[in-house]
């Protein structure tokens, strides 16, 4: 695969069609679809048919709407699948960050799925991302990358991203750290954007440094995608660095749900 470490050093990504089988991506999917229909059941009172797409979203924009911080909750809980963790530690995708160099590869942050609709936003945020570079928030190795791939079909209607070629070897651009990505305040030519465009299975991996944003969902439906991080331990200016690693994973330190569990629920449970 020389040619291809050659191209992804040239334009800072690679497209690979088919890299996942279609069966392995809805496995994923499918489970993801059965949290939210759990919680729908409850909230909404519907039980909804996760394979009726346009039905099941629907339901998914109603319980968005009816119980939020239940649905920010599942949106959580979907994020410790198995079967996607299971994934991201897959031979594949260790063997292709070693054919575009990578000596040592780890995990940098754990894997994350998102679910983009305008309809599953408060106030018009957090579902369309402007022009920003993914290793502002990792700081991680300067070859860390991306793996990105979507759960369903997605094209330029669906939103998928949109990235500009070579564009990791300009630098660490000046951003507005306010947000969670931080956006990219210098004015970036349209024309620079090259629009992308996935079958389930195919895999988009690019550099940390490649300045991407997000397409224009202008569809009803959601873009169900995964993104996946990694560092390589044996870069050289990440050793001198001692590693650092900017996310933060701590337990709450109060109880969630108030005086829960009761001693004859556990005794029921275990009985």
């Amino acid at each position: 695969m020389a040619a291809s470490k050659e191209q992804f050093n040239k334009d800072g990504f690679l497209i690979l069609k088919n890299f996942f089988s279609k069966e392995e991506i809805n496995k994923i999917y499918t489970e993801a679809r059965q949290l939210f229909a759990i919680q729908i059941k409850r909230v909404v009172g519907i039980d909804v048919d996760i394979n009726d797409r346009d039905t099941f979203e629907k339901a998914m924009f109603d319980y968005f709407q009816a119980d939020f911080t239940s649905f920010v909750n599942t949106g959580k809980q979907v994020q410790h699948l198995i079967s996607m963790h299971r994934l991201g530690t897959d031979e594949r995708i260790v063997n292709l960050l070693k054919e575009i160099g990578y000596e040592f590869p780890t995990i940098a942050v754990r894997p994350a799925m998102q679910f983009n609709s305008r309809y599953l936003s408060k106030g018009g945020s957090h579902w369309k991302l402007g022009a920003h570079q993914d290793w502002r928030t990792g700081q991680g190795s300067l070859d860390s990358v991306v793996l990105w791939f979507p759960l369903v079909d997605c094209d330029a209607d669906l939103g998928a991203l949109q990235i500009i070629p070579a564009s990791h070897t300009v630098g660490l651009l000046q951003a507005d750290t306010s947000g969670y990505t931080g956006s990219i305040q210098d004015a970036l030519p349209e024309e620079d954007y090259v629009q992308t465009s996935f079958e389930v299975g195919d895999l988009l991996i690019f550099s940390a440094f490649l300045v991407h944003r997000s397409g224009d969902n202008i569809t009803q439906n959601i873009r169900w995608s995964i993104q996946l991080r990694y560092n390589n331990m044996a870069e050289p200016t990440f050793q001198e660095r001692g590693f650092p690693m900017p996310y933060i994973y701590k337990p709450e330190e109060n109880l969630v749900t108030p005086d829960f569990p009761k001693k004859e629920q556990l005794e029921q449970l275990f009985a």
